[in-house]
């Protein structure tokens, strides 16, 4: 797991202070829905937030997701949690599972997933808040899928 002193410094300082971050993971893309507010989510339950969620990120960022079957080998895996408060923004990202080698993508996640707010309002959960928990699969190049919405492997 990235120190939590690496992981703040690689986010204030827009990760390039990451010795082994290759350019793609050194900025993250402008989101393609920014500045626009998705319609609130009817979801009654984790999972289908969940789906929910991933659409909007795949919305939000469709130039970097990986169309069709995965290869083999991915270049990092990870799991994130994200805490969304009833006006669709994120609250809170937490790390679950970092990817094993690769630590420049761990920070590159948390600000996509923080870039892509707000996301649809949990309106439907109990509380009116949720907790989303994905796992992310991200390619060499840059291009990922989230489990929610994977294609599969090769």
């Amino acid at each position: 797991m990235l120190p939590a002193a690496l992981t703040t410094l690689a986010l204030m300082s827009g990760l390039g202070a990451l010795p082994a971050a290759h350019a793609q993971f050194a900025q993250v893309p402008t989101p393609l829905t920014e500045g626009s507010t998705p319609p609130p989510s009817q979801a009654q339950n984790a999972d289908a937030y969940r789906m929910d969620a991933a659409k909007h990120l795949y919305g939000a960022f469709r130039t970097r997701i990986h169309k069709g079957k995965l290869p083999p080998m991915m270049y990092a895996v990870m799991i994130t949690e994200a805490d969304i408060d009833g006006a669709g923004q994120v609250t809170a990202v937490r790390v679950v599972r970092p990817p094993a080698a690769a630590t420049e993508v761990a920070p590159w996640v948390v600000s996509l997933i923080r870039r892509a707010a707000p996301y649809p309002a949990p309106a439907g959960m109990s509380g009116g808040t949720a907790t989303w928990r994905e796992i992310w699969l991200v390619d060499k190049t840059g291009l990922f899928q989230v489990d929610a919405l994977t294609e599969g492997q090769r």
